[in-house]
């Protein structure tokens, strides 16, 4: 298939996955990249209560709340 005919499939809300190889697809800006932050034992206990209060981890609960700071805009 040519670009121009893709384009088109794809504008007019056509599937084109079929014609894609993901095999190798990689999302920019989303390697892992650890980090160590210091917090009183005040805040990891509030930050495991509300983790436990919805069922994920402390790790989850802190990249939600900082996503939604940064207003999950990429770097």
């Amino acid at each position: 298939m040519k670009a121009k005919e893709l384009d088109k499939l794809f504008d007019a809300g056509g599937d084109i996955s079929r014609f894609l190889d993901i095999s190798r697809a990689k999302r920019t800006n989303e390697t892992p990249k650890r980090v160590n932050v210091d917090f009183p034992a005040w805040m990891i206990h509030s930050l495991d209560k509300e983790a436990g209060r919805l069922g994920v981890t402390r790790q989850s609960i802190i990249k939600v709340w900082i996503s939604e700071r940064l207003g999950n805009r990429p770097a």
